[in-house]
């Protein structure tokens, strides 16, 4: 006779049958991550031009256009700068990524500390122009400056590019900042007060040391920024020629391969920036 008690015995979803220690099976679909291959696959995607661009650097070319690999060739990197237009365009390019980034890390940065830190009235109003400073067309905030620095007499060139890329860049420079900002340990400065440390001390080696990750990622941000600026550029540049803009006048007659070399160039910089950067943050934390 069977007892009440019995209850009816089944395999548990996954588990092989005949297994005594119950060791359960997953199907190979979801042993696959997913997440992580869809990353590297976006990651690959977004390289691939780049990888490209530094293989064509060393292609031995015979005419004018650099599209069909003809063999390996170290002579373009000494004579990157043989082009004297070209050199010129990527020397301004560069003049004003530098002051971009100085300018708009600067005033980014206190933007983002007050953003922050306080309270203020306006303070919805300027997160609203910021986004929208970001959200924005290029070709909208490029006809925009142009019209406005021809109301205020500012003739289109070098300053007028500037104030350009200062006035994109800051906003993105400014949530870079007010990030970091949000999640600074109150306490640590506190502390310092408590010890006698007067307001500027507190931020200079304590308020400062912490924010400058974010400030340096935000700078360079500014420079890519204004680097790879094309369209807002096209409108202020006047006769100005910058990098982007020289490489879109030379599409009509072949792209000379100096061009990919300054290109892998200025890619090597931003990614040793980008490294000095991360190792300075570890070194910090530890």
């Amino acid at each position: 006779m069977t007892s009440g008690l019995d209850m009816p015995t089944s395999t548990p979803s996954g588990v092989t049958d005949g297994d005594p220690e119950g060791v359960r099976t997953t199907p190979w679909h979801r042993r696959i991550d997913w997440g992580k291959w869809f990353t590297w696959g976006v990651l690959a995607w977004l390289f691939t031009p780049i990888t490209f661009m530094i293989a064509f650097s060393f292609n031995d070319i015979q005419g004018r256009h650099n599209v069909t690999w003809e063999g390996f060739t170290l002579k373009w990197y000494g004579q990157a700068f043989d082009h004297a237009d070209l050199t010129q365009a990527l020397l301004y390019t560069l003049a004003i990524g530098v002051l971009t980034m100085v300018i708009a890390g600067t005033i980014g940065s206190l933007l983002g500390l007050a953003l922050g830190r306080h309270r203020f009235r306006g303070q919805g109003t300027t997160n609203l122009v910021m986004f929208a400073a970001i959200c924005a067309p290029e070709v909208v905030l490029g006809a925009a400056l142009l019209s406005l620095f021809l109301l205020v007499g500012i003739a289109t060139g070098f300053l007028a590019i500037l104030l350009a890329h200062v006035m994109f860049t800051i906003s993105f420079v400014a949530i870079t900042v007010r990030a970091r900002v949000i999640t600074l340990d109150p306490n640590l400065e506190e502390a310092a007060r408590d010890l006698g440390a007067g307001p500027w001390t507190t931020f200079r080696l304590v308020t400062l040391p912490m924010l400058l990750p974010a400030i340096m990622a935000g700078g360079l941000l500014a420079f890519a920024l204004s680097i790879d600026d094309y369209i807002i550029t096209s409108f202020v540049a006047g006769d100005v020629t910058t990098f982007p803009l020289w490489i879109w006048g030379a599409t009509r007659v072949g792209i000379p391969p100096q061009v990919n070399v300054m290109g892998t160039l200025i890619l090597a910089v931003g990614v040793a920036l980008a490294v000095i950067n991360v190792i300075m943050a570890k070194r910090r934390r530890s």
